[in-house]
């Protein structure tokens, strides 16, 4: 092949390369936008002179004062209190029954496993729906009394499998060579597993948990078969909707996102220094 060839052939593949690198940045601003824009407009108008006490989408000027009475409202400071409590909740309980079974998925065969993988991926794969009528007629079955803890039972449920996933995820790429290096200097099963393989996996079970947290304190299919009486943060939104929605909707759920936005910063920061 000729130089004058070769040449050819680099300036169309820089040429093929380029347009993809335009491509790809084009597509990425452009989801950007489309995720960032609808949280942008909430953020802006959670600071907007509304009148009636009413959310107006219409900038009638800028005012703090929602911000200082965004407990003002009792029946929407409860529905947040629940939806909080449910969260942690359901965090915690779904990662400590997720942890030993991502493990024994992960690594040890035994006879229910295939049995197990499909329990886990249907409860992932399913329609909320589904889910929130299947847990409501168990409850009724059982003469449960629907309510707080019928939607920690719920949340439960279906944050378990996700759990899994993200946690197994994490032990499967471990060595283990380091459980049996730890063997051969006399640790004991449970001391390899908080000394070697729990600081290992610590970074999926803290995944895990956020992703459950973030499935719970959003979740409004499942929670209204099971809630009963009983209001959190999404259902007591719903309800707004048809009346109107007041402005500590939007400032509640912007101190929600920047929380989260706090502890992905922080998960992101301590990730680096454990690099370094």
């Amino acid at each position: 092949m000729s130089a004058s060839a070769i040449s050819h052939t680099r300036g169309g593949l820089l040429r093929r390369i380029g347009l993809a690198r335009v491509l790809l940045a084009t597509y990425t601003g452009l989801f950007l936008f489309y995720t960032v824009v609808p949280i942008a407009v909430m953020i802006a108008f959670s600071f907007n002179q509304s009148p009636h006490n009413r959310v107006s989408l219409k900038w009638l000027g800028f005012t703090t004062k929602w911000y200082r009475n965004a407990f003002a409202i009792p029946d929407l400071t409860v529905a947040m209190g629940h939806s909080l409590e449910v969260a942690f909740v359901a965090m915690i309980v779904s990662v400590v029954l997720a942890t030993p079974l991502a493990l024994a998925l992960a690594r040890y065969r035994f006879k229910a496993k295939a049995l197990t993988d499909i329990v886990i991926f249907a409860d992932i794969a399913a329609p909320a729906v589904v889910v929130g009528a299947s847990l409501l007629s168990l409850f009724l079955s059982l003469n449960l009394p629907r309510g707080l803890i019928t939607i920690f039972i719920a949340h439960i449920a279906f944050d378990i499998a996700f759990a899994v996933v993200v946690i197994r995820a994490r032990v499967s790429v471990l060595d283990r060579a380091l459980d049996r290096a730890a063997a051969d200097l006399g640790a004991t099963p449970w001391v390899a597993f908080w000394t070697v393989t729990f600081p290992l996996i610590l970074p999926g079970i803290i995944g895990a948990g956020l992703l459950a947290f973030a499935l719970s304190i959003d979740d409004l299919i499942i929670t209204s078969f099971v809630a009963g009486q009983t209001l959190t943060f999404p259902l007591w939104v719903y309800g707004a909707v048809k009346t109107g929605i007041p402005p500590q909707v939007f400032v509640l759920s912007t101190l929600i996102f920047a929380g989260g936005v706090l502890i992905a910063l922080l998960n992101s920061g301590m990730a680096q220094r454990s690099k370094s």
